[in-house]
């Protein structure tokens, strides 16, 4: 069974901009928390550090 996390940084319950991560096998899952069923985006360790990189340095449009 996958163990998905959202972020500590996380709004409360109506917070409209948040994601949940897990370990996978082979990548690191990303999945939006308002529709888990919806799908998920798996990334590479590498590129998984870069997207945290660019979110704490603000460069994405969330």
């Amino acid at each position: 069974m996958t163990e998905w996390r959202k972020s500590s940084h996380s709004g409360s319950g109506n917070d409209d901009v948040c994601v949940e991560v897990a370990r996978l096998p082979e990548a690191i899952g990303v999945r939006d928390s308002k529709d888990p069923g919806g799908g998920q985006l798996e990334l590479g360790s590498r590129s998984f550090a870069a997207l945290v990189q660019l979110g704490k340095r603000g460069k994405l449009d969330l």
